[in-house]
Protein backbone atom coordinates (compact mmCIF):
# COMPACT_ATOMS: atom_id res chain seq x y z
CA UNK A 1 0.00 0.00 0.00
CA UNK A 2 1.85 3.37 -1.20
CA UNK A 3 2.46 5.01 1.83
CA UNK A 4 1.93 9.07 0.45
CA UNK A 5 -1.55 8.06 -0.12
CA UNK A 6 -2.14 6.22 3.44
CA UNK A 7 -0.94 9.39 4.75
CA UNK A 8 -3.04 12.18 2.73
CA UNK A 9 -6.13 9.41 3.68
CA UNK A 10 -5.29 9.79 6.98
CA UNK A 11 -5.57 13.44 6.93
CA UNK A 12 -8.39 13.82 5.18
CA UNK A 13 -10.34 11.28 7.41
CA UNK A 14 -9.08 13.25 10.19
CA UNK A 15 -9.99 16.60 8.48
CA UNK A 16 -13.42 15.49 7.19
CA UNK A 17 -13.05 17.33 3.78
CA UNK A 18 -10.36 17.56 1.00
CA UNK A 19 -10.45 21.30 1.60
CA UNK A 20 -8.82 20.97 5.36
CA UNK A 21 -6.79 18.16 4.33
CA UNK A 22 -5.48 20.12 1.43
CA UNK A 23 -4.75 22.95 3.79
CA UNK A 24 -3.07 21.13 6.45
CA UNK A 25 -1.33 19.27 4.12
CA UNK A 26 0.00 22.44 1.70
CA UNK A 27 -1.43 21.05 -1.04
CA UNK A 28 -4.46 21.76 -3.79
CA UNK A 29 -7.92 20.07 -3.56
CA UNK A 30 -7.69 18.71 -6.75
CA UNK A 31 -4.41 16.61 -6.00
CA UNK A 32 -6.01 15.71 -2.18
CA UNK A 33 -8.90 14.40 -4.19
CA UNK A 34 -6.85 12.36 -7.38
CA UNK A 35 -4.90 10.90 -4.64
CA UNK A 36 -8.15 9.50 -2.39
CA UNK A 37 -9.58 8.53 -5.89
CA UNK A 38 -6.22 6.74 -6.81
CA UNK A 39 -6.29 4.50 -3.57
CA UNK A 40 -10.29 3.65 -4.09
CA UNK A 41 -9.31 2.80 -7.21
CA UNK A 42 -6.31 0.10 -6.05
CA UNK A 43 -8.19 -1.03 -3.06
CA UNK A 44 -11.20 -1.63 -5.60
CA UNK A 45 -13.50 0.24 -2.63
CA UNK A 46 -15.11 3.26 -1.92
CA UNK A 47 -13.65 4.79 1.27
CA UNK A 48 -15.70 8.00 1.86
CA UNK A 49 -19.76 8.54 0.84
CA UNK A 50 -19.89 12.38 -0.12
CA UNK A 51 -22.93 14.59 1.01
CA UNK A 52 -23.21 18.59 1.53
CA UNK A 53 -21.74 18.72 5.36
CA UNK A 54 -18.54 16.97 4.33
CA UNK A 55 -17.13 13.39 4.25
CA UNK A 56 -18.49 10.59 6.11
CA UNK A 57 -16.03 7.05 6.27
CA UNK A 58 -17.62 3.70 4.97
CA UNK A 59 -17.23 0.80 6.53
CA UNK A 60 -13.81 -0.03 4.47
CA UNK A 61 -13.24 3.17 4.58
CA UNK A 62 -13.58 3.24 8.95
CA UNK A 63 -11.21 0.13 8.88
CA UNK A 64 -8.25 1.64 7.01
CA UNK A 65 -8.57 4.77 8.83
CA UNK A 66 -8.46 2.04 12.59
CA UNK A 67 -5.22 0.68 10.96
CA UNK A 68 -3.97 4.15 9.50
CA UNK A 69 -4.03 5.73 12.87
CA UNK A 70 -2.07 3.19 14.80
CA UNK A 71 0.53 3.59 12.19
CA UNK A 72 0.55 7.30 12.33
CA UNK A 73 0.92 6.88 16.25
CA UNK A 74 3.64 4.40 15.77
CA UNK A 75 5.64 6.77 13.82
CA UNK A 76 5.24 9.70 15.71
CA UNK A 77 6.07 7.68 18.99
CA UNK A 78 9.04 6.52 17.30
CA UNK A 79 10.39 10.48 15.80
CA UNK A 80 9.53 11.09 19.85
CA UNK A 81 11.98 8.38 20.97
CA UNK A 82 14.82 9.35 18.43
CA UNK A 83 14.94 13.02 19.79
CA UNK A 84 15.16 11.71 23.45
CA UNK A 85 17.75 9.25 22.77
CA UNK A 86 19.93 12.05 22.67
CA UNK A 87 18.66 13.25 25.94
CA UNK A 88 17.06 16.17 24.96
CA UNK A 89 13.29 16.17 26.16
CA UNK A 90 11.13 17.85 23.75
CA UNK A 91 8.14 17.04 22.14
CA UNK A 92 4.10 16.70 22.70
CA UNK A 93 2.79 14.91 25.84
CA UNK A 94 -0.91 13.80 26.09
CA UNK A 95 -2.18 13.79 29.77
CA UNK A 96 -5.30 12.63 30.77
CA UNK A 97 -7.22 13.24 34.30
CA UNK A 98 -10.33 13.71 35.69
CA UNK A 99 -11.89 16.76 35.33
CA UNK A 100 -11.90 18.70 38.27
CA UNK A 101 -8.74 17.44 39.44
CA UNK A 102 -7.03 18.81 36.25
CA UNK A 103 -8.82 21.65 35.89
CA UNK A 104 -8.70 22.93 39.80
CA UNK A 105 -5.28 21.50 40.62
CA UNK A 106 -3.03 19.79 37.80
CA UNK A 107 -3.34 22.85 35.71
CA UNK A 108 -1.61 25.01 38.00
CA UNK A 109 1.18 23.50 38.56
CA UNK A 110 2.19 22.83 34.87
CA UNK A 111 3.81 26.14 35.24
CA UNK A 112 6.85 24.85 37.10
CA UNK A 113 6.96 21.73 35.15
CA UNK A 114 7.08 24.03 31.29
CA UNK A 115 9.58 26.78 32.65
CA UNK A 116 11.71 23.04 33.82
CA UNK A 117 11.49 21.62 29.91
CA UNK A 118 10.38 24.69 27.81
CA UNK A 119 10.69 22.27 24.91
CA UNK A 120 7.80 19.91 26.06
CA UNK A 121 4.59 20.80 24.79
CA UNK A 122 1.38 19.35 26.75
CA UNK A 123 -2.44 18.72 26.05
CA UNK A 124 -4.33 18.32 28.85
CA UNK A 125 -7.19 15.50 28.46
CA UNK A 126 -9.62 16.58 30.51
CA UNK A 127 -12.12 13.53 30.63
CA UNK A 128 -14.27 11.95 33.70
CA UNK A 129 -14.20 8.40 31.53
CA UNK A 130 -10.92 6.52 31.69
CA UNK A 131 -9.78 7.07 28.04
CA UNK A 132 -7.94 4.10 26.54
CA UNK A 133 -3.91 4.62 26.43
CA UNK A 134 -3.23 1.34 24.28
CA UNK A 135 -4.88 2.86 21.76
CA UNK A 136 -3.47 6.12 21.90
CA UNK A 137 -6.08 7.64 23.24
CA UNK A 138 -3.82 9.55 25.21
CA UNK A 139 0.31 9.07 26.19
CA UNK A 140 -0.16 9.59 30.41
CA UNK A 141 -2.81 8.92 32.99
CA UNK A 142 -3.71 10.48 36.46
CA UNK A 143 -6.26 8.21 37.60
CA UNK A 144 -7.79 8.70 41.16
CA UNK A 145 -8.62 4.89 41.34
CA UNK A 146 -7.16 1.61 40.97
CA UNK A 147 -6.53 0.86 37.20
CA UNK A 148 -8.39 -1.68 35.44
CA UNK A 149 -6.07 -1.90 32.50
CA UNK A 150 -3.24 -4.70 33.93
CA UNK A 151 -1.44 -3.94 30.94
CA UNK A 152 -0.43 -0.42 31.92
CA UNK A 153 2.38 0.44 33.84
CA UNK A 154 1.32 2.28 37.23
CA UNK A 155 3.06 4.35 39.57
CA UNK A 156 1.18 5.21 43.32
CA UNK A 157 0.97 8.59 43.79
CA UNK A 158 -1.11 9.43 47.12
CA UNK A 159 -4.29 8.56 48.40
CA UNK A 160 -7.18 11.30 48.58
CA UNK A 161 -9.75 12.38 50.72
CA UNK A 162 -13.36 13.30 51.23
CA UNK A 163 -15.22 15.13 54.02
CA UNK A 164 -18.36 17.01 54.21
CA UNK A 165 -18.47 20.69 53.40
CA UNK A 166 -21.45 23.29 53.58
CA UNK A 167 -20.76 27.03 53.14
CA UNK A 168 -20.87 29.34 56.03
CA UNK A 169 -24.53 31.52 55.10
CA UNK A 170 -26.15 28.11 54.68
CA UNK A 171 -24.92 26.77 58.13
CA UNK A 172 -25.90 30.28 59.96
CA UNK A 173 -29.13 29.65 58.46
CA UNK A 174 -29.83 26.00 58.75
CA UNK A 175 -27.88 25.04 61.72
CA UNK A 176 -24.66 22.90 61.85
CA UNK A 177 -25.32 18.97 62.35
CA UNK A 178 -23.83 18.07 64.64
CA UNK A 179 -24.33 14.22 64.68
CA UNK A 180 -24.97 12.63 61.36
CA UNK A 181 -28.36 11.77 62.46
CA UNK A 182 -28.80 15.63 61.93
CA UNK A 183 -28.03 15.54 58.05
CA UNK A 184 -32.00 14.33 58.01
CA UNK A 185 -33.05 17.91 58.45
CA UNK A 186 -30.98 19.29 55.61
CA UNK A 187 -30.96 20.00 52.54
CA UNK A 188 -27.98 17.18 50.45
CA UNK A 189 -26.49 17.85 46.63
CA UNK A 190 -24.90 14.89 45.21
CA UNK A 191 -23.64 13.72 41.75
CA UNK A 192 -26.01 12.41 39.53
CA UNK A 193 -24.98 9.96 36.32
CA UNK A 194 -21.51 9.36 37.71
CA UNK A 195 -18.88 8.54 35.26
CA UNK A 196 -15.88 7.33 37.36
CA UNK A 197 -15.38 4.79 40.20
CA UNK A 198 -13.67 7.87 42.42
CA UNK A 199 -17.45 9.84 41.91
CA UNK A 200 -19.53 6.88 42.45
CA UNK A 201 -17.49 6.82 45.82
CA UNK A 202 -19.03 10.17 46.93
CA UNK A 203 -22.43 8.89 47.52
CA UNK A 204 -21.49 7.63 51.20
CA UNK A 205 -23.49 11.29 52.72
CA UNK A 206 -26.98 9.47 52.62
CA UNK A 207 -26.00 5.97 54.58
CA UNK A 208 -23.87 7.36 57.87
CA UNK A 209 -25.82 7.43 60.86
CA UNK A 210 -29.28 6.12 60.91
CA UNK A 211 -31.64 8.05 58.92
CA UNK A 212 -35.28 7.39 59.91
CA UNK A 213 -36.22 7.05 56.07
CA UNK A 214 -34.14 7.14 52.97
CA UNK A 215 -32.16 10.30 52.75
CA UNK A 216 -32.95 12.56 49.21
CA UNK A 217 -30.82 14.99 47.32
CA UNK A 218 -32.21 18.49 47.57
CA UNK A 219 -30.14 19.21 44.13
CA UNK A 220 -28.33 16.58 41.73
CA UNK A 221 -25.83 17.49 39.89
CA UNK A 222 -23.70 15.77 36.96
CA UNK A 223 -20.88 17.42 37.29
CA UNK A 224 -17.99 18.13 40.41
CA UNK A 225 -16.96 21.62 40.12
CA UNK A 226 -20.94 22.33 39.75
CA UNK A 227 -21.36 20.32 42.93
CA UNK A 228 -18.96 22.56 44.70
CA UNK A 229 -20.35 26.13 43.28
CA UNK A 230 -23.70 25.10 44.15
CA UNK A 231 -22.46 24.62 48.21
CA UNK A 232 -20.63 27.37 48.42
CA UNK A 233 -24.06 29.07 47.25
CA UNK A 234 -25.94 28.05 49.92
CA UNK A 235 -28.38 25.67 48.44
CA UNK A 236 -27.23 22.64 50.76
CA UNK A 237 -24.43 20.23 52.41
CA UNK A 238 -22.37 17.95 50.17
CA UNK A 239 -19.10 15.70 49.58
CA UNK A 240 -15.82 17.21 48.22
CA UNK A 241 -12.59 16.10 48.00
CA UNK A 242 -9.95 18.14 50.00
CA UNK A 243 -8.19 18.78 47.18
CA UNK A 244 -10.97 20.36 45.20
CA UNK A 245 -11.93 23.10 48.36
CA UNK A 246 -8.38 23.88 49.89
CA UNK A 247 -7.57 27.74 50.31
CA UNK A 248 -12.10 28.15 49.28
CA UNK A 249 -13.40 30.27 51.86
CA UNK A 250 -16.45 30.20 51.05
CA UNK A 251 -16.57 26.40 52.42
CA UNK A 252 -16.39 24.97 55.70
CA UNK A 253 -15.89 21.15 56.70
CA UNK A 254 -18.79 19.51 58.39
CA UNK A 255 -18.67 16.71 60.85
CA UNK A 256 -15.09 16.79 60.90
CA UNK A 257 -14.44 14.09 62.24
CA UNK A 258 -15.75 11.75 59.67
CA UNK A 259 -14.97 11.10 56.42
CA UNK A 260 -15.29 8.94 53.09
CA UNK A 261 -13.16 5.76 52.15
CA UNK A 262 -9.74 7.67 51.05
CA UNK A 263 -8.65 6.82 46.51
CA UNK A 264 -5.80 5.88 45.57
CA UNK A 265 -3.85 7.86 42.96
CA UNK A 266 -2.05 6.62 39.86
CA UNK A 267 0.26 7.80 37.49
CA UNK A 268 -0.21 5.29 34.21
CA UNK A 269 0.92 4.70 30.94
CA UNK A 270 1.47 1.78 28.42
CA UNK A 271 4.26 -0.09 28.44
CA UNK A 272 6.06 1.25 24.60
CA UNK A 273 6.59 4.33 26.62
CA UNK A 274 8.78 3.12 29.41
CA UNK A 275 12.20 4.29 27.99
CA UNK A 276 10.00 8.08 26.78
CA UNK A 277 12.26 10.61 28.26
CA UNK A 278 8.91 12.91 28.47
CA UNK A 279 6.91 10.31 30.57
CA UNK A 280 9.58 9.83 32.92
CA UNK A 281 10.47 13.37 33.86
CA UNK A 282 6.66 14.18 34.06
CA UNK A 283 5.92 10.56 36.37
CA UNK A 284 8.71 12.14 38.49
CA UNK A 285 7.08 15.90 38.75
CA UNK A 286 4.06 14.53 39.42
CA UNK A 287 5.81 12.35 42.71
CA UNK A 288 6.96 14.98 44.01
CA UNK A 289 4.13 17.99 43.79
CA UNK A 290 1.71 15.30 45.25
CA UNK A 291 3.45 14.38 47.70
CA UNK A 292 4.58 17.56 48.67
CA UNK A 293 0.87 18.96 49.28
CA UNK A 294 -0.35 15.59 50.56
CA UNK A 295 -1.60 16.77 53.84
CA UNK A 296 -4.04 19.10 51.71
CA UNK A 297 -5.86 16.27 49.24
Amino acid sequence: MDWDRLRIFHTVAESGSFTNAANRLNSSQSAISRQIRALEESLNVSLFTRHARGLVLTQEGQELHNMAREVVHKIEETERSLLESKKRPTGLLRVTTMVTFGSVWLSPHLKQFMDEYPEIDIQLILDDRDLDLAAGEADVAIRLHDPEQADLIQRPLASFHTHIYASPEYLDQRGTPVTPDDLDQHDLITLSNAKSPVLNSMQWLYDIGNPRQKRKPRLLVDNLYAVMHAVEAGIGIAVLPDYLVHNRQKLMRVLPDIEGTPFNSYYCYPPELKGSLRVALFRDFMVRQIRAESNIL
